[in-house]
């Protein structure tokens, strides 16, 4: 067996080497809503994934897309070999390879974490909590609320169906190699709301089109939606996208479901 994974750049990847914090991240899995299944995606040379494998009250699956670290975990780890995925979590079929909720953990590859998070948010009826470590200005705007600057299109999706918590932050020495920013882990655990009180495909547009445009007020912002002009005078469209809390975005988008002309939904 080789006794060491080359990292990746093209990969993103940046090896966690300080065991007491991947012991404080596998530690802050809760198992919310009583999932027994927890998928470890990019395991690279498994420092979390031997914190796993010691907690009875899961079993452990692991995805990892590079070659070199799956055959080192394959090595590493044999007693997991039956739920070693060679894939990509971007692509991969989850609903047939799980038929119950799972958790999801990981040293998330920087290039990539915010695709990640978009494939959580699609499957949320499979993923009741997520562990990560994110590079931390991604964290911070996951984790940020209204009328912060780092508050986004990621937080307000998550956030419609996710409770978001801001962990630790993770200096860059305790990686190999060394990123250039510093880190940090955050969980995310699945609220009451199983669906949105509005239409959720034009949520989503309404979302990304207001914080395209975030320095315009809503009423510039969303001019593309071709809405009513008696709505417009709502004051609700006189704020910008960042002041705008989940709950209203689904106000907006009710008001643009009734006065939008054209979207053809």
């Amino acid at each position: 067996m080789n006794n060491f994974v080359r990292p990746k750049k093209h990969l993103g990847q940046h090896f966690l080497k300080d065991e007491d914090i991947a012991r404080r991240i596998t530690e802050s899995l809760t198992l919310h809503h009583n999932y027994k299944k927890v998928l470890e995606i990019g395991p690279g040379m498994g420092v979390l994934t031997k914190y796993l494998i010691q907690s009875p009250a899961y079993e452990t699956f692991l995805i990892e897309v590079d070659n070199e670290a799956f055959e080192y975990i394959q090595d590493k780890f044999p007693e997991l070999k039956a739920n070693m995925l060679h894939s990509d979590f971007l692509t991969f079929d989850m609903r047939a390879y799980f038929d119950e909720p799972f958790g999801v953990i990981g040293n998330f590859p920087y290039n990539i974490s915010s695709q990640i998070l978009f494939r959580v948010y699609e499957n949320r009826d499979l993923i009741p909590e997520v562990v990560g470590m994110f590079q931390k200005e991604v964290a911070r705007r996951i984790a940020s609320g209204p009328t912060s600057k780092e508050y986004g299109i990621l937080s307000v999706l998550l956030q419609a169906f996710y409770d978001i918590e801001y962990l630790f932050t993770v200096d860059e020495d305790v990686f190999n190699p060394p990123p250039k920013v510093k880190s940090a882990v955050i969980r995310l655990k699945r609220n009451a709301v199983e669906k949105l009180d509005c239409d959720e495909k034009l949520f989503k547009t309404v979302v990304k089109t207001a914080f395209n445009q975030r320095r315009k007020t809503l009423r510039n912002a969303l001019s593309s939606l071709n809405i009513d002009k008696a709505l417009l005078a709502s004051e609700l469209f006189a704020k910008r996208a960042e002041q705008l809390t989940v709950a209203q975005f689904v106000e907006i988008t009710n008001m643009v479901l009734l006065g939008v002309r054209g979207l053809g939904i």
